[in-house]
Order: structure tokens, then C-alpha cells, then sequence
């Protein structure tokens, strides 16, 4: 097996002949260090189904009085209110804190990068 071709750089790098100018050699990134205008959308953390118990309850009460509303209104109700519960409590989470890994949601880094977008180059 042959051994890799590194750069001339790398080499002296290495052998410690860059010591004799008492600097490392310079490295020139392949792009201008800019950060994107963008980041992905992303969820921050996985959201689970809420109301499942309640909606099976009532789909099987449909199912056993051939799809009337009138002998599940009670099931029914739990439903709604069970969603209505769930609903309150997503819009009361307040987008706005760090995730518990401390990472800002990807849609406040797009609004943050969008207020104060990158400059390219210099006035």
C-alpha cells in the first residue's frame, strides 16, 4: 500500500521545519469564513401525539352505535376538551427559551441571520 500524498506544507509541518521561522505556516480556507444566510428547518425536539386514549374511546363508542353522535356525546366532549387542553398548553410554550441542550430554535437563528444578514465585502 502506498503511502498518502500529503502537501508540501504538511511535510515540513511535520519534520518541524517551519520552527526555524517560529511560526506555523499560514492556512487559507477554500471560501470566505461567512456564515450562511440560512440554517435548515429543523425540529428541536420530537412532539408526541396527544389525545390518543381519548380518541380511540370515542371512535370505538361510533363504531359500537353505527357512527351516531347522540349515545357519545360524552365521549365526544373528553375529546374536545382533551384538545382543547393540549392546544393551550403549545401555544403557552414559549418559543422564545433555549431548548434544554441550550440551542436556539432553527427559527429564531433564520430570523436573527435575516436581521443582521452577512457582509460580503468591505465599503
Amino acid at each position: 500500500m502506498a503511502a498518502p500524498a500529503y502537501p508540501a506544507w504538511v511535510t515540513r509541518w511535520v519534520s518541524g521545519q517551519w520552527r526555524n521561522k517560529k511560526r506555523p505556516p499560514t492556512l487559507r480556507p477554500p471560501r470566505t469564513l461567512a456564515l450562511a444566510d440560512k440554517v435548515a428547518s429543523r425540529r428541536e425536539e420530537p412532539t408526541e401525539a396527544t389525545c390518543i386514549t381519548e380518541m380511540s374511546v370515542m371512535m370505538a363508542c361510533w363504531k359500537q352505535n353505527d357512527f351516531n353522535d347522540a349515545p357519545c356525546a360524552e365521549e365526544i366532549k373528553t375529546f374536545y376538551d382533551c384538545v382543547a387542553k393540549a392546544e393551550k398548553a403549545r401555544t403557552n410554550q414559549n418559543e422564545d427559551t433555549l431548548s434544554s441542550r441550550g440551542n436556539l430554535p432553527s427559527s429564531k437563528v433564520n430570523k436573527l441571520l435575516k436581521r443582521f444578514p452577512q457582509i460580503t465585502r468591505y465599503v
